[in-house]
């Protein structure tokens, strides 16, 4: 089964740059090309991509407003926000909209390839050193303690501690590390926490973290 991508930007230099990349691989499907959020919703409502890579600063609809639309209707397309700058103001924005990452335009084609695999089998793109620089650049807007601590109620004491590593940055194996346990129950406990949470990808666990005040910034790494 290839994975069904769907292109969306502005800029048609740079759609037909990604689209090139994409074609030349058998396990990959461009099923579409959008220039606006407006378009990339519709497209996807029709042609059920499991992956959209999403512009930010687009006319009609922005990629935020389009990510959170997407969300919203239930779309199962992870979302890949593509932006200009690292870190960019409004990357927080769309992760808290429903991205599952992002990735820089100048992105090499075998990185490119590699993120839409790893959004596309259910995982986050978004490595612990950009989680952590992410949640310190965006700090003064994560909403410390404002979701009740009864969100965590249904976690078990390893899964709360496996969320708090995970809040703080850690990779599977550092949290195995920490943990003295294996890679694969790290997946199993994360997977159990997505599930509970009903989250879609660790991402989200990272902002719950920080909103039912589990962890806090300069506590967690």
């Amino acid at each position: 089964m290839s994975i069904r991508v769907l292109i969306c930007d502005d800029q048609a230099l740079v759609r037909g740059g990604f689209r090139a990349i994409l074609d030349a691989r058998p396990e990959i499907e461009v099923v579409g090309e959008a220039e606006n959020g407006a378009q990339a919703v519709g497209l996807a409502q029709r042609r059920h991509p499991d992956v959209i890579l999403m512009d930010i600063r687009m006319p009609v609809l922005d990629g935020i407003e389009a990510t959170r639309k997407l969300a919203a209707d239930g779309s199962p397309a992870r979302i890949i926000v593509l932006t200009t700058f690292d870190l960019d103001e409004y990357v927080h924005a769309a992760i808290r909209a429903g991205a599952s990452g992002f990735l820089l335009k100048d992105v090499t084609p075998a990185k490119l390839v590699e993120a839409i695999g790893i959004v596309a089998h259910g995982d986050a793109l978004l490595a612990p050193s950009v989680t952590r620089r992410l949640l310190e650049r965006f700090a003064s807007t994560l909403p410390v303690g404002d979701r009740s601590t009864d969100a965590l109620a249904e976690l078990t004491a390893r899964e709360v501690e496996v969320l708090r590593l995970l809040a703080g940055g850690l990779s599977n194996a550092e949290i195995a590390a920490e943990l003295v346990v294996s890679e694969a129950t790290v997946k199993t406990h994360i997977s159990s926490v997505l599930r509970k949470l009903g989250l879609r990808d660790r991402v989200q666990a990272v902002i719950v973290a920080y909103e039912t005040g589990l962890v806090r910034l300069g506590s967690a790494h």
